[in-house]
């Protein structure tokens, strides 16, 4: 298995440490041509400003369509603004894939950033989070999974192929959400078995 990190914005190193220290192989991408041989894709926060080079452009295009065919993918922080389907009141022009609303830059300035303990559905009740102006849900698709909480706004969800987070597991050494995200692309890779 190959995990994709996408290269173009954020924590990547830190995402690629977290997942090699799982023992999975990684794969920074910056192209279209990166996505092949993957399996799931990481997608970093960072700064908005770097969101914008996605936004054109047929890597963009393509990202859609690979969520759409139920690739798993996982955002952090401004890669959850990406992956969502609207972003602040309005239609998100990114990649859309998970049925939910977030609010940018809700917890603040970077100033404001701070640690604190998560209780997640499915991973455990000592969860540490680091949130650095993050988003927040603001509204969920009935679909979609609502995995944790902060002072009664979601920041972490789920919708089938799609996992994101308003916080970043990737700046603590906790390791089980990257875990669970690699659950979900073992079990993406049974269900096509499955089928074969």
């Amino acid at each position: 298995m190959i995990v994709g990190v996408l290269g173009l914005q954020g924590a990547v190193r830190e995402h690629v440490k977290s997942l090699e220290r799982l023992g999975t192989d990684t794969k920074i991408v910056k192209g279209e041509a990166d996505l092949d041989g993957i399996s799931g894709l990481v997608l970093p926060g960072g700064e908005s400003t770097a969101i914008s080079l996605l936004a054109s452009g047929s890597l963009l295009e393509r990202l859609r369509r690979m969520a759409g065919e139920g690739f798993p993918m996982f955002g952090t922080c401004a890669g959850m603004i990406l992956l969502s389907r609207e972003v602040d009141g309005a239609p998100s022009p990114y990649i859309g894939a998970i049925d939910i609303g977030v609010r940018r830059n809700a917890s603040g300035r970077q100033v404001d950033s701070f640690e604190t303990i998560l209780k997640v559905e499915g991973i455990g009740e000592d969860v540490p989070a680091v949130f650095i102006r993050a988003p927040y849900v603001t509204r969920l698709g009935e679909r979609v999974v609502p995995m944790a909480l902060y002072a009664g706004a979601v920041v972490m969800a789920r919708e089938e192929n799609v996992l994101v987070t308003s916080f970043h597991p990737e700046l603590t050494e906790d390791l089980r959400i990257h875990r669970y995200f690699l659950g979900m692309i073992e079990e993406k890779d049974e269900a096509k078995e499955g089928e074969g």
